[in-house]
């Protein structure tokens, strides 16, 4: 626990085994992480078998590919129902390091953040740590238009190291969302419009060929879809769209909603 909070680490996982038992043996060596919840989505190398051994750990086996958004809904579900008072995603493949989960873990204990995001781009270390400039250049400007989109001011939304508080899972209807890998953008669509307030802290990030990546056509689709998921938010603040959530946890205090109010 950290100031009395359960930290609960989800990693949803496949094809991880040779990175998998590394990476949570970092989490734990923290000192603060109470419980760990890994789900394979059907791998195809040993990921499932290393898992099932791991210490202090819930493990859960899809009995089929649910997709990277899939997993994490069944990450989500698990810590919940481990009792988590925070939930931090961390990629079992080692890209992001495990390091600097007390950091995004004390934004959310100060009571400033209900989510805490590692950047990649904060710093300039996205270049440096051997980020593809066909992954790079498209990065910045989907950011540059979903900050335009949804009145928020982010560094970047595709980062996969993430922290939430309970009460933002509970809050938002992420089960709705897309089983794919615009499951984390979309997730932040319905952060911003509940008006959670989102932290950022600079992250090294490492590409290397056990990491996990997407290929290019893949990453267009995923680019096309955050497109689409901003759009649908900018128009739903119009009344010309279905809200991506209900906004039941405090959207009357919403500063994107007040912004957009205001123009």
């Amino acid at each position: 626990m950290l100031r009395g909070r359960k930290i609960v680490v989800i990693m949803p996982a496949f094809n991880a085994a040779q990175t998998i038992e590394r990476t949570h043996r970092e989490i734990m060596g923290l000192g603060i992480v109470d419980r760990v919840v890994v789900v394979d989505d059907v791998s195809h190398d040993a990921t499932a078998e290393i898992a099932g051994k791991l210490a202090h750990t819930t493990f859960h086996a899809h009995a089929r590919n649910l997709g990277y958004g899939g997993n994490q809904k069944t990450c989500y579900q698990l810590a919940l129902a481990e009792g988590a008072d925070i939930v931090v995603m961390v990629h079992p493949d080692y890209q992001y390091t495990p390091l600097l989960l007390p950091a995004m873990v004390e934004l959310l204990c100060s009571g400033l953040f209900d989510v805490a995001m590692a950047s990649r781009i904060l710093g300039g270390g996205a270049l440096a740590g051997g980020m593809p400039l066909w992954r790079y250049i498209p990065n910045r400007a989907i950011t540059f238009a979903e900050n335009v989109l949804t009145g928020a001011k982010l560094s970047e939304y595709h980062s996969g190291y993430r922290a939430f508080t309970r009460e933002v899972l509970e809050s938002v209807p992420f089960v709705e969302n897309s089983d794919d890998f615009v499951f984390d953008n979309q997730i932040l669509m319905q952060v911003l419009w509940c008006g959670f307030k989102i932290g950022e802290i600079t992250c090294p990030t490492k590409y290397f060929p056990e990491a996990s990546s997407i290929n290019p056509w893949r990453s267009l689709v995923y680019g096309c879809g955050c497109l689409g998921a901003a759009l649908r938010f900018r128009l739903a603040r119009l009344g010309l769209a279905r809200p991506p959530a209900s906004g039941r946890a405090r959207a009357a205090q919403n500063p994107v909603a007040r912004a957009f109010d205001s123009n």
